[in-house]
């Protein structure tokens, strides 16, 4: 069987940041096994690293601890360059980033707490459901 393709927002990497008990951090913890594909572009990825040094210090971690993280999620994703914009899709502009990696990966689902502002993305294929949800989809819970 193959593995799902999914995009994490960025506030399922936050929250798997902040603690070790809940479904996002299961998510992330499970990148380097045969359950999904995680998909990245560069803005995203930098996303990523940004809202994660803004972080430090509210966050159990240290700088170098973030860094060693970004680098084993990246390390274990599929990369990818984004050459066609979908622009304007969504209601945040900022998640339009997202949906245009998510069709350029051929993604099954985008993974996110704001299922809502992902409206509409049912025509290109995809599906916004939350971790809770994706790891029962995928029999991890």
């Amino acid at each position: 069987m193959s593995k799902h393709q999914i995009v994490a927002d960025t506030n399922v990497f936050v929250t798997a940041l902040r603690s070790q008990f809940g479904a996002s951090y299961k998510l992330f913890s499970l990148i380097d096994q045969d359950v999904y594909q995680l998909n990245l572009s560069v803005p995203l990825a930098l996303e990523y690293e940004a809202v994660a040094k803004r972080l430090i210090g509210e966050i159990a971690l240290s700088e170098k601890e973030v860094d060693d993280i970004l680098d084993f999620v990246i390390s274990n994703s599929n990369h990818w360059h984004i050459y066609y914009l979908w622009r304007p899709q969504l209601k945040d502009p900022g998640d339009d980033m997202i949906l245009e990696l998510a069709v350029t990966a051929c993604c099954n689902y985008i993974i996110t707490y704001n299922v809502n502002d992902f409206e509409g993305i049912e025509k290109f294929g995809i599906k916004a459901i939350t971790p809770k949800e994706f790891l029962e989809l995928a029999g991890e819970l």
